[in-house]
């Protein structure tokens, strides 16, 4: 191969790891950036030093880059993406006593009702038969179903 048909082969590599990494920038997630970053890097070393990647040092050159590539992108991601806020969990304990509403009608013996307490809806069972739109205090927390009781 001649030198402007590897030369070309390097632009086209920088191309396509730009396009990559500008794509992982308009949608997040796919962690197209880390491919991205290993073309433009060594499309730049092809470039800059073509006669190192036609000896037989250059896979061991490619996955150095790329695992460099990794890290960095990786590192970057986490100082950009950084959460907001801590995930809410709640425990068994935390829904004792709450109160909530019937927004499906809840029978005894059977989780097909469900509550609405806070912001989530549960399955939901009662001693007794309870309509939509009662109001309800949780009394027992089995896994993720509610026993209820009707407010009076």
């Amino acid at each position: 191969m001649t030198i402007e048909g590897t030369s070309l082969i390097y632009w086209a590599m920088i191309i396509i790891g730009i396009l990559l990494i500008v794509a992982e920038m308009t949608i997040p997630g796919f962690f197209i950036a880390v491919p991205g970053t290993a073309l433009l890097i060594i499309g730049a070393i092809g470039l800059l030093f073509p006669e190192i990647l036609s000896t037989v040092w250059a896979p061991i050159i490619a996955v150095v880059v790329a695992l460099g590539a990794m890290g960095i992108t990786i590192y970057v991601y986490r100082a950009i993406a950084k959460p907001t806020k801590a995930p809410v969990t709640m425990s068994s304990d935390a829904l004792l006593g709450k109160e909530g509403i019937v927004i499906k009608r809840v029978v005894p013996e059977s989780y097909s009702g469900k509550v609405k307490v806070g912001s989530e809806i549960w399955s939901a069972t009662a001693d007794e038969e309870i309509e939509e739109g009662s109001r309800v205090r949780v009394t027992k927390v089995e896994g993720v179903h509610l026993h209820v009781e009707k407010i009076k």
